[in-house]
């Protein structure tokens, strides 16, 4: 503020020291640290004073509430972006309707019976003929023992 430097201080120090005597210079340092002291709390007082007429502490509290409003509504800001991402992209992986029932290209056979297992084989045909499907195949027949 006032740009005063370290020599700068010295000088007036041994000023003071020549001028004031060193009998009278304690008591001149008490007496000017005392005003400043004074002067301080004075205008400490009259910023309080003037403070509480305007309604600081109001102001204050109203600015520091519109601060706490804007981070929670750019918190839910945030909030509904990364929901709407989540689900938008649930439903690109499930744009398929999973309870539409599809027809398939190859019948299922527990739905339609296949007719080649309810044909006789063909005495026109060169294939052996085949066992039914109820009978097991011989092999895996085999006598079990009594217990």
């Amino acid at each position: 503020m006032f740009d005063i430097g370290f020599s700068e201080l010295l000088l007036i120090a041994l000023v003071t020291l020549l001028v004031m005597g060193p009998e009278r210079l304690p008591q001149t340092v008490r007496s000017i640290s005392l005003w400043i002291g004074r002067l301080k709390q004075m205008l400490a007082s009259a910023r309080r004073d003037l403070e509480q007429e305007v309604g600081m502490d109001d102001i204050r509290q109203q600015l520091h509430n519109e601060q706490v409003l804007r981070e929670l509504n750019e918190s839910k800001e945030q909030l509904e972006e990364s929901y709407n991402k989540a689900f938008d992209s649930s439903l690109e992986m499930t744009s398929e309707n999973p309870f539409e029932v599809k027809p398939s290209a190859s019948p299922n056979k527990e739905q339609e019976p296949s007719a080649s297992r309810n044909k006789e084989p063909s005495a026109s045909s060169n294939k052996e003929p085949s066992a039914s499907l109820n009978e097991e195949p011989l092999a895996d027949k085999e006598p079990k023992p009594n217990d």
